[in-house]
């Protein structure tokens, strides 16, 4: 079971704004997910605004007496550092990591390396600035090969590429939403994420949930808008690779300093079922086709006290703010 805080006051929570919208690629799906957020909050009693800060400036939030924030945007300026940081010079507490932990998970290259530094298991992976770089490293990695911007988020401008003929074409997607590309080995095997909750030597795992795709081909239609991608939780996976995906990503986790609430996805290579850690997300999605709050009602978490659990975790870097998230 989930260590969140379910029994909450919710008149101590405050006013609440729930960031969604934004000016990502993603941002389709930030409306999705907050208006699920803004009903699920209100539904409990909440007293839950929406926000988008693309059409509102930020500091209206102050102006307007908002207590804390849920962040529910998802990619740049959302769950990059920014706008964390534009709250802690407000004072607001908010959702999910601090400023340091979010900037570094967006970034798909320096979240890798802290992994590989704290010796666990990631795809290896090249960092190209040219389509002759791409073709470069997929010498050096193998075929098949992913190519995808570091910094965006829900398979936006990716590409797996299976020849030299198509890195040219892969480079210039990717490099449409970010000058920075990674590509990366591709891991065969089975497609799972895991989220977790809470902070430190507390963060605890939830139910792995195991992917299957039409074609294994899990993109951004498929993960938002089609009904033939299949989910699996429980996973149905053997239970000892279960804990050892759960054990993984609390690793992961906390060697990035997450605290709140994040998801990270999976492959098991299918030669050994070694896992390995693809990327962490710090502001999941929360629309109908989401995968937190799947994982959450396999252990026994309905969606409305997902959100208010998250919600009363929400702080601020400080300690004081720390302190503050404790009151609820």
């Amino acid at each position: 079971m989930t260590q969140l805080n379910t029994n909450v006051d919710v008149k101590a929570l405050g006013k609440v704004a729930v960031l969604m919208g934004g000016s990502s690629a993603e941002r389709e799906v930030s409306l999705m997910s907050g208006t699920g957020v803004l009903q699920a909050l209100r539904s409990r009693g909440v007293d839950a605004h929406a926000f988008d800060p693309s059409e509102t400036d930020l500091s209206e939030l102050k102006r307007g007496g908002y207590a804390r924030c849920f962040i529910a945007l998802h990619g740049r300026h959302g769950e990059d550092g920014t706008v964390q940081g534009a709250l802690e010079l407000l004072g607001i507490p908010y959702t999910g990591p601090g400023v340091m932990a979010s900037s570094i998970a967006i970034d798909k290259i320096m979240t890798k390396r802290i992994w590989r530094f704290e010796g666990l298991s990631t795809p290896d992976w090249r960092l190209v600035s040219s389509a002759a770089e791409t073709e470069q490293a997929l010498q050096a990695l193998g075929a098949p090969m992913i190519v995808k911007p570091s910094r965006e988020g829900s398979t936006i401008g990716l590409t797996k590429v299976i020849s030299a003929e198509q890195c040219a074409k892969a480079y210039a997607l990717a490099s449409q939403y970010d000058p920075e590309v990674l590509c990366e080995q591709f891991i065969e095997g089975d497609e799972t994420t895991c989220p977790v909750l809470g902070e430190g030597a507390a963060a605890h795992a939830l139910p792995v949930i195991r992917i299957v795709a039409p074609e294994g081909n899990y993109d951004y239609q498929n993960k938002y808008f089609t009904d033939t991608t299949q989910y699996h939780c429980p996973s149905g996976l053997p239970v000892h690779e279960e804990v050892a995906i759960q054990r993984l990503v609390e690793k992961a986790f906390r060697a990035l300093g997450c605290r709140g609430w994040a998801r990270a996805d999976i492959m098991i290579r299918a030669s050994d079922r070694q896992p390995f850690l693809l990327e962490i997300n710090t502001s999941p999605g929360m629309t109908g086709h989401s995968l937190v709050p799947m994982s959450a009602r396999a252990a026994g978490l309905s969606y409305e006290d997902l959100c208010v659990g998250i919600l009363a975790t929400a702080s601020l870097d400080s300690a004081a703010g720390h302190e503050g998230a404790a009151q609820p």
